[in-house]
This record gives structure tokens, C-alpha cells and sequence, in this order.
């Protein structure tokens, strides 16, 4: 990281901890300000924080990981989210999501190692009548069988990865 980007990517901390007023019970407003800034809390920023406010990390973590809304890893640059509402439960979201898991080499709420894709869960994508179903980017896909989850993904990382190695 050159200086410059060190100092820009610290500026976000500096910014929302001169808004914390040191109030313990402020942590989880804190983490929700820190995720948003940073897409995801990471390590250094968490010992940072630490360091500030006289959080000791550990619970600092503990708060982190009980609450689903924070990241401890970054998000992939496409999210797949993989609907195990009842309809789709009952349709085979489960074995949908084992094939998933299978083809991205990664687990539920990972991301995979080219960061290509974060592989997550929801209650409900509001698509019943589709079941069993999955978003990428927002866009739906239904009516999903192992096979035809894998090869969706594979077609959406053809389609998408030109994009992705020019950046």
C-alpha cells in the first residue's frame, strides 16, 4: 500500500471515530459505519478501533460475530444468494447450495479465492412460485437443479470475467 493510499484508506477510520463519542453501547452504530466505509470490518481496522476506544478486540469480535450483518471477510465482486425459504427448502435449496459450495470451492457465506463470488443464504428471495431459487446481482434464477446452479455460475463468470480481469 503507497503512503498515499495508506493515509486515504485510514481517513474513513479518523472521519467516523471523531463522530464516536466513546459511549461503549455506540459499538454496533460504530461497526455498522466502519463496514459501510470499508465493505467489510477487517483486522487492522478492528485493532484500530480497539487501540481508540479501549474495546479490548475480543469483544469487539464477539459483537462482530454475533450479529449476521457484519462481514469479517471481504465480499466477492458478485453475490450469489441462495434462497432457503420453505418453498424452496422443500424444492432441494439444500442440494442446490451442496453443489454450489462443490463448483466454488467455498462455504456458505465465503468468498471464493479470486473474489470473484460471495456465496450467501436469505430467508426468502420473495420468488415461491420459482423454488428453488437464487440471485446473482439481483437477477433471479429459478426452477434450479444441482446441475443447472453449476452451470449458471459458470456461464455468469464467462460472461462477467472479461470485466473482472480488466479492472
Amino acid at each position: 500500500m503507497s503512503c498515499r493510499s495508506e493515509k486515504e484508506y485510514y481517513a474513513a477510520f479518523e472521519r467516523i471515530l471523531a463522530e464516536y463519542p466513546g459511549d461503549k453501547s455506540l459499538l454496533i452504530p460504530l461497526l455498522q459505519k466502519l463496514q459501510e466505509a470499508y465493505g467489510w470490518l477487517p483486522p487492522d481496522i478492528l485493532e484500530a478501533l480497539s487501540d481508540r476506544t479501549g474495546i479490548p478486540v475480543p469483544e469487539i469480535l464477539g459483537v462482530a460475530t454475533f450479529y449476521a450483518q457484519f462481514r469479517l471477510q471481504p465480499m466477492g465482486k458478485h453475490g450469489i444468494r441462495l434462497c432457503f425459504g420453505t418453498a424452496c427448502h422443500v424444492n432441494g435449496s439444500e442440494t442446490v447450495g451442496d453443489a454450489l459450495q462443490d463448483e466454488l470451492d467455498v462455504g456458505l457465506g465465503g468468498t471464493t479465492e479470486d473474489g470473484f463470488y460471495t456465496l450467501s443464504t436469505v430467508a426468502c428471495l420473495g420468488c415461491c412460485s420459482l423454488a428453488p431459487v437464487m440471485m446473482i446481482d439481483g437477477e433471479v434464477y429459478g426452477r434450479l437443479t444441482p446441475d443447472k446452479a453449476r452451470q449458471i455460475v459458470r456461464e455468469f463468470r464467462d460472461a462477467h470475467g472479461e470485466e473482472a480481469a480488466a479492472e
